[in-house]
C-alpha cells in the first residue's frame, strides 16, 4: 500500500454523470488533481473544468488500477446507463474500485440512496438504521454497501453521502428532469409523482458535492466507515418543489400547471421496458414520507451546504433548457444547519400534509 493520506489527487469514476461530474467540478475548485475514465478516448486530455481524462473503463480493472495511482480519494460514482444490467454490472465495478483503493491507501467515497430501505426504517432515517430494502436495485445497493464495510474492516476507509432525489442544472437521468418536466422545451405542465399530502425529499446537485468535498477534506478525522445523511430541501406535503417551479416559470413570462403523474401508463408499459418496471418498483417512495436525518452531518461541518429553493430551481430550468439562461451558476451557499424533527416530533411537524 502506498502509506500517503495527504496526496491531492482524486478519481471520479462517473465524472461524465450528474453526481460525479458536480463532485468532480467542486473538487477541481478546491484545488484538487481530478482525473476521469472516457471509453474510446483516443489521447488524455484535460478539459475546461480541469478534469483530467484517461481512457479506460471502469469495468476493466486494469484502466481502474492505472487511473487510481497515487490518487487519495476515489469517487464510485459510475452506474450502467438506465436501469440495465445492474444485477450483472454494479458489483464488478464496485470490486475494481475497492482493489484500487487498496493498492492506493485511497478514501473510498459513495453517494448513496434510500433505495436501501424499506418500512421498517420510515419516515425518519438515521445512518445506522436497519437496511431492509423492498426491490431489487435497493438489494444490490445494500450488496454494494456492505462490501464496503467488509473493506473498511479490512483496514479501507469508506465515506458514504445519502441524500434524496437528485435535481440540478447537469443532474443526467433523475425524477425532476425526466418526469416532472421535458429538457429543452418550456414548461407548461409539471407532472407530480407524489400522493397528495405526502412529503418528498430533493437534493440539488452542486449542495451534494459542496457536502461530499467539505467531508472529504475532513478524511483524516473520518471513521473508517463513515457514512452521513443529507437533508436537501425537504418539500412537506409534495407540492412545494412544483410551486417553486410554477414560480420561477412565471416570472420569466410563461405559465405551468401541476397534473398527476400517469403511475397507469407506467404500469402499462411494465412488462415491455425495465426501466419503467424499476421506476415502478420504486413507486412507494412516493406513497409515503422519507426523510433523512442530517444531524450527524451537521454536528461535523456546523451547516449543511444549501442553496435556496428557488435559485437551485431556476438554475435547474436554465440548465435543462427550459428557460433561458441569464447568468453562470455560483457556488452554493452554507447558510442552513436545520435538522430533520426527532419521530417523536414527526405528526407535529408535517402540519397540514396530513
Amino acid at each position: 500500500m502506498n502509506g500517503s493520506n495527504e496526496r491531492n489527487t482524486a478519481l471520479v469514476l462517473g465524472a461524465s454523470g450528474g453526481i460525479g461530474g458536480e463532485v468532480a467540478r467542486r473538487l477541481t475548485r478546491e484545488g484538487w488533481r481530478v482525473r476521469g475514465l472516457k471509453r474510446g478516448l483516443a489521447a488524455e486530455t484535460v478539459d475546461a473544468d480541469g478534469i483530467a481524462w484517461m481512457a479506460g473503463d471502469a469495468l476493466e480493472r486494469a484502466d481502474v488500477m492505472r487511473a487510481a495511482q497515487g490518487c487519495a480519494v476515489i469517487v464510485h460514482a459510475v452506474n450502467p446507463p438506465g436501469y440495465r444490467d445492474w444485477g450483472q454490472l454494479v458489483l464488478p465495478m464496485l470490486d475494481n474500485t475497492i482493489a484500487a483503493a487498496t493498492a492506493n491507501n485511497a478514501l473510498v467515497v459513495l453517494p448513496g440512496t434510500v433505495y436501501n430501505y424499506g418500512q421498517g426504517a420510515f419516515p425518519v432515517i438515521a445512518e445506522d438504521a436497519p437496511q431492509h430494502p423492498a426491490t431489487r436495485k435497493g438489494g444490490l445497493r445494500v450488496q454494494m454497501e456492505a462490501a464496503l464495510e467488509a473493506h473498511a474492516a479490512r483496514g479501507g476507509r469508506v465515506l458514504i453521502v445519502r441524500a434524496g432525489d437528485f435535481f440540478g442544472p447537469r443532474a443526467g437521468n433523475n425524477w425532476f428532469a425526466q418526469g416532472l418536466v421535458k429538457p429543452g422545451k418550456p414548461v407548461g405542465r409539471i407532472a407530480n409523482p407524489s400522493a397528495p399530502g405526502v412529503g418528498h425529499q430533493w437534493a440539488y446537485l452542486p449542495d451534494v458535492a459542496a457536502t461530499m468535498v467539505a467531508l472529504i477534506g475532513r478524511r483524516a478525522a473520518l471513521e473508517p466507515f463513515a457514512r452521513f445523511h443529507m437533508e436537501g430541501h425537504w418539500d412537506p406535503d409534495g407540492t412545494v418543489l412544483c410551486d417553486t417551479i410554477r414560480r420561477v416559470v412565471a416570472r420569466r413570462g410563461g405559465a405551468a400547471s401541476v397534473g398527476a403523474f400517469p403511475w397507469w401508463l407506467v404500469r402499462l408499459a411494465t412488462p415491455f421496458n425495465e426501466t419503467l418496471r424499476e421506476l415502478w418498483e420504486m413507486r412507494y417512495l412516493w406513497r409515503q414520507p422519507v426523510r433523512l436525518d442530517n444531524r450527524r452531518l451537521v454536528d461535523l461541518l456546523g451547516a449543511e451546504p444549501r442553496t435556496p429553493l428557488d435559485q437551485a430551481v431556476e438554475r435547474t430550468l436554465e440548465g435543462l433548457g427550459c428557460v433561458p439562461a441569464t447568468r453562470p451558476a455560483a457556488a452554493p451557499s452554507r447558510t442552513s444547519g436545520t435538522r430533520p424533527p426527532a419521530p417523536a416530533d414527526w405528526d407535529r411537524a408535517r402540519g397540514s400534509s396530513r
